[in-house]
């Protein structure tokens, strides 16, 4: 028996990046823990990825391209070789190319993995074809364009320095759920006398470990932290010699601005009690080191850029950037040393070159003038998780759209291509990670042979480039030749830390001793007037839900604790209840004169969604909660997801998603 055990990195789309330890014997995966010597993740793993064999071996794996012989959507293929499967792609590729040019194919991607190779695997090839290039903006890009509004491209306060702080804030971030490590050093500074406060529109799992829950209607925190703002300036708790030094426009802001946000409109505005309000920034105001971390769903509303913007204005006028202990992390972006520049779709174009918002998807694949013949999807089930659902679908069913889908399982969306591509898993081929919630990169190497004829991202991108005759030497390198070729490119990165990673170490990259003090905008300085957008302070602006939305419940698609965006949903679950459920607040199901367990129908002008409800005083009265993104054969409604009842409605800057800013009436079925 052969056994081995090779450093590794979890590939999914959450801020932690944990450090893997794999164990194969014989070629088989049969042990994933995590690496002690990680600088953050410190050898924990979270319940989805404590047994990642489990997905890498799991007998729904895809081992062979498929060839669709039955109608669309019904899931009925054929196997076929690789060799037909690349030929016919290129073949369609090349006519559809030669009949409607370049912009008739579409590649559609995100976050399956998130290593820069396979997660950049597509742009090299689309951008020669002149594809149609989405903004991958599914996510958060409305959070990284608030605090770019504010801070540039500021270093993000490094999460381990929260043990340290005295005062921790953890707004809507239900960390337990989707970024666990960081209670590692919540619980530090608990220990040391810290007062934790979580703030969230609903009551997570993480609100058990906190000593005040503030809950705010949703899409309002804006409003909250202008609220915090003018009592920070009323009560003579900000710091003017910080502000004197290190920003612009404070003083517009007090008086512009804040006169409007007294406690008494702000309580109005998000339903968070006075009293409360008043003590939450009076904690904030008289703690020495306080340490904001700042989750993503806050930005999925139509105001999200502009409710991050306002947040990132609290940590400057108290000064808390000059403590070890205080600031805020929103993300670790900006100390990207190690980059994915080399496999850039502009460096490809060799040009600049415009996006669609990937919002849009379903807008996009029924858009009558010129439009997408060919679609390529990888690292990606839009099927299920994109917004608007409905329409999605019947994109995805037009007799005329060519789609391919690369995939380790038959997902939702696999079940519309015509041809599918069976893929690996992240310990099948060579990748290099950072993270967006800490400053540790590494490489995760190929612990065993792709799982019969599945082929990485790039693998499978090299096939049809070279099939559709490009001849460009890029497309003969290895993974293993582009990481190197980025070990190279990052000139910030030391050869002895170069060595650390090659070598499979987990390396905290370096940041200055005073990377908390170095302003990353054009100023040097926080720019809280920046007269380059509109408006050019910080304000509050309504969510969608008090302004566009029409239903009496707003709807909360909060994390699942046992998956990762529908990732995960392969495995076998104990389902003491659905797996698809709608909460409500007790006195709400009385109302609407429910019984729990029975049927009903969430709607809006978007669709419908049949759920099982049950009763939690933990929700917030008028919202309805439901937990995770399922594939549809966990849903009770047959034809319908929770994106079934999100629009494709943009976020204020950016063009993000607003997932959140949802809105819903509900009737009984049973």
């Amino acid at each position: 028996m052969t056994r081995r055990e090779i450093n590794a990195v979890c590939p999914y789309d959450c801020p932690d990046a944990c450090g893997l330890v794999v164990t194969t014997e014989d070629g088989k995966v049969t042990k994933v823990v995590g690496n002690p010597k990680h600088a953050f993740t410190r050898g924990m793993l979270c319940p989805k990825m404590a047994h990642y064999e489990e997905t890498v071996h799991s007998p729904e794996r895809l081992t062979t391209p498929l060839k669709r012989v039955g109608p669309k959507g019904s899931g009925e293929f054929t196997p076929i070789s690789w060799d037909e499967a690349v030929a016919t792609i290129a073949e369609r590729f090349k006519a559809s190319i030669e009949e409607y040019g370049g912009q008739s194919i579409m590649p559609y991607s995100y976050a399956g993995t998130m290593g820069l190779i396979q997660k950049a695997a597509g742009f090299p090839l689309f951008a020669r074809l002149g594809a149609v290039r989405h903004n991958r903006g599914i996510c958060s890009p409305a959070k990284t364009y608030g605090w770019q509004m504010i801070m540039g491209n500021t270093f993000g306060t490094r999460p381990q320095e929260l043990s340290h702080s005295d005062c921790v804030i953890l707004w809507s971030l239900n960390a337990l759920a989707t970024d666990i490590h960081i209670m590692h050093d919540v619980k530090a500074a608990k220990a040391r006398g810290a007062k934790v406060w979580v703030i969230d529109i609903y009551s997570s799992i993480t609100c058990d470990q906190a000593d005040e829950v503030i809950l705010t209607k949703p899409g309002t925190d804006g409003a909250l932290a202008l609220g915090i703002l003018y009592i920070l300036e009323r009560d003579h708790l900000v710091n003017r010699d910080f502000i004197a030094n290190h920003v612009i426009g404070y003083d517009k802001l007090v008086g512009e601005v804040l006169p409007d946000f007294t406690p008494e409109h702000v309580a109005a505005i998000t339903g968070v009690p006075v009293a409360q309000l008043e003590a939450l920034a009076n904690a904030y105001g008289t703690a020495k080191a306080p340490f904001i971390r700042l989750g993503s769903g806050l930005s999925r509303y139509g105001n999200g850029g502009m409710t991050v913007r306002t947040i990132a204005c609290l940590p400057a006028v108290v000064g808390a950037y000059e403590h070890l202990g205080g600031g805020m992390l929103s993300d670790a972006k900006g100390s990207y040393y190690i980059n994915d520049r080399l496999m850039s779709w502009d460096v490809h174009a060799g040009k600049v070159v415009p996006t669609v918002p990937m919002v849009k998807l379903g807008d996009i694949l029924n858009q009558t003038e010129s439009p997408i013949r060919c679609l390529y999807i990888y690292s990606s089930n839009p099927a299920i998780t994109a917004p608007d659902q409905n329409q999605v679908r019947r994109g995805l069913l037009r007799d005329d759209l060519f789609t391919v889908v690369h995939e380790r399982f038959l997902t939702d969306t696999a079940n519309y291509a015509d041809i599918v591509l069976p893929a690996t898993s992240s310990v099948e081929a060579d990748d290099i990670y950072n993270s967006y919630g800490h400053y540790t990169s590494a490489i995760g190497y190929k612990a065993i042979e792709p799982i019969g004829e599945s082929k990485s991202n790039w693998d499978t991108i090299c096939l049809i480039a070279k099939a559709m005759g490009i001849t460009d030497p890029f497309f003969d390198k290895t993974a293993l030749d582009l990481i190197h070729d980025i070990l190279a490119a990052a000139t910030h990165v030391s050869e002895a830390d170069k060595a650390k990673l090659l070598s499979g170490e987990p390396v905290e990259m370096p940041v200055p001793e005073d990377y908390k003090l170095r302003f990353k905008t054009k100023s040097g300085k926080i720019e809280m007037y920046n007269p380059q957008e509109t408006p050019a302070l910080p304000t509050y602006m309504a969510p969608h839900n008090a302004t566009i939305a029409k239903g009496a419940f707003h709807l909360i698609n909060a994390p699942d604790i046992r998956i990762l965006d529908s990732s995960f949903c392969e495995r076998v679950f104990d389902q003491q209840k659905p797996l698809m459920s709608a909460w409500l607040h007790p006195e709400d199901g009385k109302a609407l004169g429910l019984v729990e367990g029975e049927r009903i129908e969430l709607y809006n002008e978007q669709g419908t969604l049949q759920l099982p409800v049950f009763f939690d005083e933990r929700v917030r009265p008028k919202t309805v909660v439901s937990y995770g993104v399922w594939w549809q054969r966990y849903s009770s409604d047959e034809t319908h997801g929770i994106n079934a009842l999100t629009s494709s409605r943009l976020t204020d800057f950016a063009e993000g998603s607003t997932f959140y800013d949802v809105k819903v009436d509900i009737r009984s079925v049973s």
